[in-house]
């Protein structure tokens, strides 16, 4: 059974943040939303463990 790693795991962060930056330049809201939920829905299917994705999922709607 996977756990959620929520321990740093990105090198780079900071490049990271700014490539995700740099793809919503000068889009809409709408755009910027269909972006951020094919990267959501995306990421989901590389994890596909369904625990996981409702460990973060529950996390995210605490924050």
């Amino acid at each position: 059974m996977a756990k959620l790693t929520l321990d740093p795991n990105i090198s780079n962060p900071d490049d990271f943040y700014a490539r995700l930056l740099a793809v919503h330049e000068g889009k809409t809201k709408a755009e910027c939303d269909a972006i951020n939920a094919r990267l959501v829905l995306i990421l989901a299917n590389h994890i596909g463990d369904a625990e996981v994705l409702d460990e973060a999922t529950a996390l995210a709607a605490e924050r």
